[in-house]
């Protein structure tokens, strides 16, 4: 799968969740994946939903880099965000609180 195919996927699971299930979880997530397949992109919950964009966005309040690859094991289910984390294979910058909610906007 590609990492263009796994926020398409995000994309469409977010949608189903609906903008109530998604009311704790707001703010603006930046994914700065690199490696093979690497992209930026950015997911902003807000009380009329989820989007999700490819680019950047400088207002987001956390910001994950990692590699691609480690990127779709974490959306798979098959790498744990914190032992990613815990390994150096995740890296956060800003609000740890929007980063330990990922898991929920991501699975």
């Amino acid at each position: 799968m590609t990492t263009r195919e796994v926020f398409e996927n995000l994309k469409t699971r977010l949608e189903a969740k609906g903008a109530a299930q998604l009311q704790h979880s707001q703010g603006i997530y930046q994914f700065n994946l690199n490696g093979d397949d690497g992209a930026n992109y950015y997911l902003a919950v807000t009380d009329k939903g989820a989007e999700v964009v490819e680019g950047t966005n400088e207002s987001a309040g956390v910001t994950i880099t990692m590699a691609a690859s480690d990127f779709k094991a974490l959306a798979d289910g098959s790498l744990n965000p914190m032992s990613a984390f815990m390994s150096g294979k995740l890296s956060v910058a800003g609000d740890m609180s929007l980063a330990l909610k990922l898991q929920t906007l991501i699975s």
